[in-house]
Parts: structure tokens; sequence; C-alpha cells
């Protein structure tokens, strides 16, 4: 017997008894987003390795340890896509979206792909719902954008998240932050990680970003970057904090909070839910109003988010949110002897033309097999065909749910059946 191949370290089939969960995530982020005025955008799953190096920032831990990159045939140097910002920026320049929309509104489902150490919520690829608006310097697009969020998942059912919120400061005033920030941390060299220490000349900003608790520690003694902002980026930090407050939506000041990209200006963000542990943030973002510009365009103010579908559907399932049923069939059709094969197919075109999903036993097994495999599949009803059915015009109907059964003239099966799912509301439902 030849060896069997399995799923590579880091990855995960998502079955169908668990991929409902994943469509009505999916779904519910479409409907929201949509509500909101974002369009979805989909951008190819690899891209030349410079976009992310340039887009993401050359000292990030993304960049240095994390991304897939190989060279193809021709020998360019491609990498899978590890975040969705740089392609959406990418794709707005590449195809004009200013044109159309000064202020552009984009969301994407997509799967990203990162070499990291895999843990419970992170995998090396995963999938993952953002959305970005390009084009708007007010503080209101910020809040809008935090608020599309918590609306998000609030309609997942998810409670008791947290908004972390911070400022990271622009060009302007970063500066002078780094250099205080560096100097309270060359007083304390003996106190800090071997991490912190290696981040401290390339990458100053994640030192904050630490978790380690004596790292930690120290450097809430430090200065903070909310201290050393300019008038511009202060002023801006103040409006959006007001507009927070006057929508009632509750957040949390989080001075350490700087995430893992170098692009990101002003306004950061995360939430974090309940019941995952120390793996505990479902989504980051932010603002990142020079990316455009460094990608060849002209400068331009943008903002975004990023959130992790298995890291959603674990806190879901953490604090025992009730999924949607799964789908079910509506009609098993279980066929006795070979005389109704022709029949079954005849009649499942029928059905399935009228929008009434069907499935057909054809592998010539038993009847009870073939019971069996519709309670499997939760049919909400069996037709039943056999020798007598066929000689006398008719099939039997079977509700799987009460276990009553009826004979009903075949002419009359697809009404039949359409009526009954109407007054059940099951069709409704489907259809939503």
């Amino acid at each position: 017997m030849a060896e069997q191949i399995k799923a590579v370290r880091g990855t995960r089939d998502i079955t169908p008894a668990e991929a409902y969960k994943w469509q009505y995530v999916e779904a519910t982020a479409r409907s929201v987003f949509e509500k909101f005025g974002f369009r979805e955008i989909r951008t190819p799953i690899f891209e030349r390795t410079e976009l992310f190096v340039k887009g993401t920032g050359e000292v990030t831990d993304i960049v240095q340890k994390e991304m897939y990159t190989f060279e193809d045939k021709g020998g360019r140097s491609l990498t899978l896509r590890p975040e969705g910002t740089p392609p959406v920026i990418r794709s707005y320049l590449e195809n004009s979206l200013f044109q159309d929309m000064p202020v552009c509104k984009l969301y994407y489902i997509a799967p990203m792909f990162r070499y990291e150490r895999p843990q419970a919520g992170r995998y090396r690829q995963h999938l993952q719902v953002g959305a970005e608006v390009i084009g708007a310097s007010s503080p209101t697009a910020d809040v809008e954008l935090m608020s599309m969020y918590l609306h998000f998942i609030s309609k997942l059912n998810i409670t008791g998240a947290s908004l972390q919120l911070n400022s990271v400061g622009c060009s302007e005033c970063r500066p002078g932050y780094v250099e205080a920030l560096q100097a309270f941390a060359r007083e304390n060299l003996d106190s800090l990680c071997e991490t912190c220490l290696d981040r401290l000349e390339r990458n100053p900003l994640r030192v904050l970003d630490c978790k380690e608790e004596g790292c930690r520690e120290v450097f809430s003694q430090g200065p903070k970057i909310l201290e050393h902002l300019c008038e511009g980026c202060q002023e801006h930090s103040d409006l959006v904090i007001n507009f927070l407050d006057k929508l009632e939506l509750p957040y949390e000041i989080n001075p350490f909070l700087v995430r893992g990209l170098d692009y990101y200006t002003r306004t950061v963000f995360e939430v974090v839910a309940e019941g995952l542990g120390a793996q505990n943030v479902i989504a980051g973002g932010g603002r990142y109003n020079d990316m455009v510009e460094e990608l060849g365009g002209k400068p331009t103010p943008a903002l975004g988010f990023g959130s992790g579908v298995d890291r959603i559907i674990e806190a879901m399932t953490a604090q025992k949110v009730k999924f949607p049923d799964a789908p079910r069939i509506d009609v098993y059709m279980a066929g006795v002897g070979e005389k109704s094969i022709s029949r079954i197919l005849e009649i499942a075109h029928l059905l399935r033309r009228k929008d009434i999903s069907t499935e057909t036993g054809l592998e010539g097994r038993s009847l009870k097999s073939q019971m069996k495999a519709a309670n499997k599949l939760g049919a909400r009803y069996v037709l039943m065909i056999g020798d007598d059915e066929l000689e006398k015009g008719v099939v039997t109907l079977k509700d799987m749910d009460d276990g009553q059964q009826e004979t009903v003239d075949v002419q009359m099966i697809g009404s039949t059946i359409e009526d009954k799912l109407d007054l059940s509301g099951k069709k409704l439902n489907r259809e939503r």
C-alpha cells in the first residue's frame, strides 16, 4: 500500500461538517461590509516579492522570517500573499480605482500565508477578512471602520470584545519618540529579552509589543508615544476618541499597542475577544497614510484592518455561540430496482430546476442503506420509487422529521414539495 500523503504542517482541511461555519462568517462579513458601502476586491494569491518588502517594511518579522518566497521559471521573485493591504493598494493604483471613487472602500475575503510556528488560531495558511478605505483623511473614517468591525462581530454574537486603541504618530513626530524610547531602553539593557535587544535598533517600536512580563514592566515606566505626538496627530487622536464617545463605542487606550507592521501612521487598533487565552486578538488595523506614495502613487491617506476567520470561529466556539444549523438536503431520492434509475433522474432534474436541493441514490444499494444515507445528509424528505410506484405513476414521500409518509402523483411531486417547504418556512430560510 502506498504511503498516505498528509496535509502540510500549519495547514488544515475544512471538511463539509465544518465548512458551513466559515460560509456563515463570510456571508455575514459581506452583508455588513456592503451595508457600510464597501465593495469586494480580489487580488492574486501571489505577488512580486518587492511589493511586500516595500509595502510591509523590510525589517518586519513578516518580510524577514515569515514569507513564502520562490523564484518562478522566468527568474522573478514571487511571494505568496502574507497580508492583504499591499496587494489592494497595488491594485488600486494599477487599475486607477481612484478615478471612479475619490474615497475607495474595498473589502476582501482571502487566504494568507505566513511561515510561523503553528498554534491555536494561527496557521501557515489562514483565511482573512479585511477592509481598506483609501482617500479619506478624516478621523471619522477611522471611527467608521472600527464601528463596522464591531458591528460585524456583534452580528456573529461575539460578546465581551475589547477595542484597544493607540496612535503611533507620523514621520514628523515619531522619530523624536523613537529616539527617546531607544535612550530609555539602553539604560535598561540588562532587563530586556534577546528579542527586544534585536529589535531595539532595526524596529524599535516593536519592543513595546513584547509579551515578556519583565520587558513590559520596564517599558511601562518609559516614555509614551501619546506624549510625543505632533499637533496634527494629537488633534486626529483627540477627534477619534471624541467620535467614539459620541457613538458610545467602548474602547481602551493601550500605550503598548504598535502593531507589527512598519506602515502604520496615527491610529492603530486591535480587537480582543474573551475566551481565547493568550492568542486573543481577532482583528488589527489602523492608518497607513504613506503606503500609496511609497508604492508609486500620489500622497493618499488610507486605513484598514484584517481579521482571521479561524480566530473568529475559535472565539465563537469558546463563547458557545450557536451557529446556524448546517444546510440540509431538501429531497433524497431512493430507488429500488434498475427501472427506477431513469425516473429518478427525470424527477431530480425537475426538482433542481425548481431550486429544490436534491440528492439521488443511484448506486443500487438497498433501501435501508439509502435511508441511512438520507439521514446522514439531513434530508427533509425522501422520495421512494420502486416497481409498484412506477406502474401506478406515483411516488412515496416520507417526511424525515415526523416519520409520516404519503403517496403523491408523480406529476404533482414538484408543486407538492414546494408547498411543503414554503409552509414549513424551510425554503425561505434556505434562500436567506
